[in-house]
């Protein structure tokens, strides 16, 4: 461990969880920068912790105070809601619970650098992963001022058993032990689970893992039906029951993890270059997704939905990368935003053993029209028009089949130079 004195540092704010790495850092910056340490801990929907046992574990690990923010609703209503608007997922199967809460949880942590005259913040992300590039991106986005440890980067530690072998030494109560350890993140989106059996991505997960939904075997036999209804893209009622977004989310959490929705298991390639194996569990987003994405396309004319699908593909690349307080982001949640006002209704589905499926959606604003849609008579559209528009639609290909020419480009004959040669 390295013992140098940095005193360039005098007092730092850190990310405090409670969990093994947050504890351990604490008796180390003050080991190795000898400054103040006040613990900072986000409320963002991980679970009801006992915070005055949160506050005493802090204290006992060294740290001069904890500070703790409720975020739940802000979570909810200024991140999780207009990335749900977005439609973002990352790799076709993450659904970014993790990514999206990094930037909220540094805004705090700055303000609160901010209000205790903190020269540092400190987080406990590894050199490894993602976190340590979202919490640092909007650190600089906010006050570049500030100066960031990350003592991951740093120290001498390099597994968990190292954590807590230095955590008995310096008297840190922790609550990880080496025969059972999964390196998880929790909030009001989403739980993810990694390490342990999961660093072999042939390993299935255990059911013992799972913490927010039950397996789809043991779901109920009888399938649920719900109703979600949306104003300007926004859910705001399950069942007719309007509820703050958090409070939303939850109820659907519990509904969802019922029925084992919600589960993912995904190899992921992350932002610094390797790949990663993570179980992910999200059942009130899952649901919140699907049916958003099921009143959209009731509601969005064609151009406008495929364009806000290739949209999705950056707003998703952004959030997991940490680029949240960016122009760029807010410009696309601005185009975003503008498509939302027809996105007004009621989505009906039914959940059934993991399964979630579309029992029906209504709104004043759908584009469907039965008299246009029916194969039978009618007098808004004349099926015989149909003949000009597929000629023209096809006349670059019907050109190509009377020049002769393959339809792969790939396949195209080789011109002959020789004919181009020069005496």
């Amino acid at each position: 461990m390295n013992t140098k004195q940095k005193t360039q540092v005098k007092k730092v704010v850190l990310a405090y969880s409670g969990g093994l790495d947050t504890s351990v850092i604490v008796p180390w910056l003050k080991e190795n920068y000898g400054c103040e340490v006040i613990c900072f801990c986000a409320n963002v929907g991980q679970g009801d912790e006992d915070l005055t046992l949160l506050e005493k574990k802090a204290i006992q690990s060294g740290a001069s105070k904890l500070i703790t923010h409720d975020m739940r609703e802000e979570f909810a209503s200024d991140y999780l809601f207009p990335m749900l608007k977005s439609g973002a997922v990352y790799e076709h199967k993450y659904l970014l619970g993790t990514s999206i809460a990094r930037p909220l949880i540094a805004k705090h942590l700055v303000d609160v650098a901010h209000q205790e005259g903190a020269d540092a913040i400190a987080h406990g992300a590894t050199g490894k992963g993602n976190d340590q590039v979202r919490f640092e991106l909007t650190v600089m986005a906010l006050d570049p001022r500030l100066k960031i440890i990350a003592p991951w980067r740093e120290w001498d530690i390099r597994s968990r058993e190292d954590a807590i072998a230095y955590a008995a030494k310096h008297n840190v109560p922790v609550t990880a032990t080496i025969k059972s350890i999964y390196s998880r993140d929790s909030n009001l989106w989403h739980i993810s689970h990694e390490g342990g059996l999961l660093e072999n991505p042939w390993n299935e997960p255990e059911e013992s893992m799972y913490q927010m939904s039950t397996s789809p075997e043991n779901a109920p036999e009888e399938g649920e039906y719900l109703t979600i209804d949306f104003v300007t893209g926004n859910p705001v009622a399950v069942n007719g029951e309007k509820l703050s977004p958090a409070k939303l989310i939850e109820r659907l959490n519990a509904i969802g993890g019922n029925h084992g929705i919600g589960r993912v298991d995904l190899v992921e390639n992350r932002l610094v270059g390797m790949k990663s194996h993570g179980v992910y569990e999200t059942p009130g987003g899952t649901i919140l997704l699907f049916s958003h994405r099921d009143l959209e396309s009731l509601v969005l004319d064609r151009d406008t939905s495929h364009f806000k699908e290739i949209v999705a593909v950056k707003y998703t690349e952004l959030v997991y990368n940490g680029q949240w307080f960016t122009p760029l982001r807010e410009a696309i949640d601005a185009f975003v935003n503008s498509t939302q006002g027809p996105v007004t209704g009621t989505v009906r589905l039914k959940l059934y053993k993991g399964n979630i499926i579309s029992a029906g959606r209504e709104s004043k604003f759908s584009l469907y029209r039965e008299d246009f849609a029916t194969f039978g008579e009618e007098d808004v559209y004349d099926q015989s028009q149909a003949e000009g528009f597929i000629r023209l639609f096809g006349l670059s290909m019907k050109v190509r089949a009377l020049n002769g020419l393959p339809v792969s480009g790939l396949d195209m004959p080789q011109p002959d130079y020789s004919r181009f040669k020069r005496d």
